[in-house]
């Protein structure tokens, strides 16, 4: 049994003392990129500033025979790049079980440690998944002399995860977040979809049949498969103090039906969502960001309700300190996003001077 007082202990001689809250930076969108793939790789630089998170991947999507050259490329990029105050570099490594993940994790964090702020860890079934990364990652901090610790990142992407998904998220220190994979995740379930993401047309309820004729008109209303998952998701993610996260978007074309399943995790308490190509970035800002309206109406509760106590009558709603608590959520992430998007910045002040 660990005793809690060791909780927030170096795993290793040498590492950076453990984080004791998780820094609350913007991570709308996680633009993933190929560092094996030169074109893709030369644009990086370029997107410094535009995204909040760019992650490096070294998973899924890269070839078995590409896999030294991405890892190499991402340590090139890193090190030619720099991502400034306010783009995140992360990487996606190999799975635990592969012949890669060691040596990405080996190199990565002795070569580009000090630029590299979380690593993202696929198909994580079980705390001690995280165990072994976080000392592993302990042992190569001291090693490289790090001052702050490298973040973890958990991806959902199998039942037995999803069962331990609270085991997870309060698994170390170094947590930083969860993304939902839907497409592993499917498979693993053994569900019938074949899409990445996203609902289902075959997955749906009907209207009751009027005046028991079941072959007349009767509305169809199709619904959500990912619910259930995301919103236990965002409760172990809250409990724990990280962040919840939606996946990849596989239909890259359909950026409407894109933007309403990352609009739905947003509601849900997601703070953002995977980007695989440039046309979902605008999304995903866009989403992640909460609307103008939203906040002057946040910060008029704010104003009518003092000290927070009792209620108040508000544009014909009462409004209490459950309302207040629901709005200052709103406005402690329109501060945050403001902070480094002038954009949003010059939006939420036209609005409250409006």
């Amino acid at each position: 049994m660990r005793s809690a007082k060791d909780f927030f202990a170096p795993l290793a001689v040498g590492a950076p003392a453990p984080l004791r809250e998780v820094p609350a930076r913007p991570a709308r969108m996680i633009h993933f990129f190929d560092p094996s793939n030169p074109k893709m790789a030369a644009k990086v630089p370029g997107m410094v500033g535009t995204v909040d998170v760019l992650l490096g991947n070294l998973e899924d999507a890269v070839r078995a025979e590409n896999k030294e050259a991405a890892r190499a490329g991402l340590v090139q990029v890193a090190t030619a790049t720099d991502f400034g105050e306010h783009t995140q570099l992360w990487t996606r490594v190999n799975a635990l079980d592969s012949p890669w993940c060691l040596d990405d994790l080996t190199t990565l964090v002795t070569e580009i440690g000090e630029r590299l702020d979380v690593v993202m860890v696929p198909k994580v079934q079980g705390p001690e998944d995280i165990h072994y990364v976080d000392r592993l990652l302990a042992q190569l901090e001291a090693r490289a002399g790090l001052t702050r610790p490298v973040l973890v990142h958990a991806i959902l992407e199998t039942a037995r995860g999803m069962a331990n998904v609270e085991e997870i998220a309060g698994a170390s220190p170094r947590m930083q977040g969860i993304s939902l994979g839907p497409a592993d995740l499917a498979a693993d379930r053994r569900m019938k979809t074949t899409r990445v993401g996203g609902g289902h047309p075959g997955y749906l309820v009907r209207e009751d049949p009027v005046d028991g004729d079941i072959g007349g008109e009767r509305a169809v209303h199709q619904q959500d498969l990912w619910h259930y998952t995301i919103a236990r998701m965002v409760d172990a993610c809250a409990m724990h103090g990280i962040f919840p996260y939606y996946g990849p978007f596989g239909d890259i074309q359909d950026v409407v039906a894109c933007e309403d399943q990352f609009r739905n995790a947003f509601l849900l308490g997601c703070v953002g969502a995977w980007t695989l190509h440039p046309a979902q970035i605008a999304v995903a800002k866009r989403v992640f960001s909460p609307s103008a309206e939203d906040v002057a109406h946040a910060r008029r509760v704010k104003a009518a309700m003092g000290d927070g106590t009792g209620a108040v009558m508000l544009d014909g709603r009462m409004e209490d300190d459950a309302s207040l608590k629901q709005c200052l959520v709103v406005l402690e992430l329109a501060d945050r996003l403001a902070a480094t998007d002038p954009e949003l910045a010059e939006l939420y002040a036209q609005e409250e001077q409006g």
